[in-house]
């Protein structure tokens, strides 16, 4: 094992690495942070973007806006990105004894919990607006609500900002409340349940409507996309390899530091830019327009599962900057190395 020195610090041939990786890792969290601060008011409060003030200033091929747009909000808007560069910096220099394992740590708790805050949410909004349109198609929505709060509802902005992003906050609180279990079993159950569910009132009482299924794909979607970020961490995805399993524990961390920066952070970088890229994307253009399923009696959160893909890139990021130090720390042979289960491969 790597001895430290009497202050704590690594010796000094693995000094610069350490320094280099925890720098990369913070920098690349903040980014993430930055591009989400940008595009939320780029897309939510009408700013008009850092691609915007490239244009203007003629950088990187950008093409020129076509119509006038706030200068102070496109710079303050890089600002943001200036800000997440320059800060982990300056604290990774004054913070030069933490271990390459407590970063990654702290870093994982940040995905645990954004994970767990997203299992909360979905059950609370799943549950909610299964039960509106429950009432909605079954014509008694008004004689329970009021005609007016009815007429509302039935409109997917309103459902949307009134009744979903309120339940989502409280999913954000209850999960910084219970820390036990990121619920991934809890929710599986509940999958199973809601088709069990389906099959009784499709055959027993001849009963069916669209917000069932919905409400099966909303919860089975989110069990898919957030349970990937924790199962990076348990290093339990299907390995394809011919090699890797005979490598040194050393080997292993360089080629998994390799894989973070190589394929898996590119991966996160690119459905996110894709997926935000204009009110028109993927991501972006759902959750704008608070779009919903053809079905019109369904659920109303079309929207909320193409915002899962945003979840699911930021969750994967968080971690693989996570697993990238955790790696790094193998590669140098740091003390304290997780035991983790092995993978399968095939």
């Amino acid at each position: 094992m790597t001895e430290l020195s009497a202050a704590g610090t690594p010796p000094n041939n693995h000094a610069a690495i350490i320094v280099a990786a925890r720098m990369f890792g913070w920098v690349m969290l903040a980014l993430t942070g930055a591009f989400i601060v940008s595009n939320f008011f780029t897309f939510w409060q009408g700013w008009p973007g850092v691609p915007t003030l490239f244009g203007d200033l003629g950088l990187f091929g950008v093409s020129a806006p076509k119509k006038n747009y706030s200068a102070t909000q496109a710079w303050l808007q890089l600002l943001v990105y200036g800000v997440a560069v320059v800060l982990p910096i300056i604290w990774t220099k004054m913070s030069p004894a933490r271990s390459l394992r407590s970063d990654a740590e702290a870093i994982m708790a940040i995905a645990v919990y954004l994970i767990r805050a997203s299992f909360w949410a979905i059950l609370f909004i799943g549950l909610a607006d299964m039960v509106i349109s429950f009432l909605r198609v079954e014509g008694v929505l008004a004689a329970a609500v009021g005609q007016d709060l009815a007429q509302e509802l039935g409109r997917s902005r309103f459902r949307g900002a009134v009744v979903h992003m309120p339940l989502f906050a409280a999913g954000a609180i209850v999960a910084a409340i219970m820390r036990s279990s990121l619920g991934f079993h809890w929710l599986a159950m509940l999958v199973v349940i809601a088709e069990l569910f389906i099959v009784i009132s499709r055959f027993v009482f001849s009963y069916e409507q669209a917000f069932q299924g919905d409400l099966v794909r909303f919860w089975y979607a989110g069990l898919f996309l957030f349970a990937s970020a924790h199962t990076l961490f348990e290093d339990g995805h299907v390995r394809v390899d011919v090699l890797y399993a005979q490598f040194s524990s050393k080997t292993k961390g360089l080629v998994n530091a390799i894989g973070c920066v190589t394929l898996g952070l590119p991966m996160c970088w690119l459905i996110l830019i894709i997926g935000f890229l204009g009110t028109s994307s993927i991501i972006s253009g759902p959750l704008v327009n608070y779009e919903i399923s053809q079905s019109g009696f369904g659920m109303y959160v079309k929207y909320l599962m193409a915002a899962f893909l945003g979840i699911f890139a930021i969750t994967m990021m968080v971690q693989f900057i996570s697993y990238f130090l955790e790696s790094i720390a193998d590669w140098l042979d740091q003390p304290g190395a997780r035991i983790r289960s092995e993978a399968s491969a095939h």
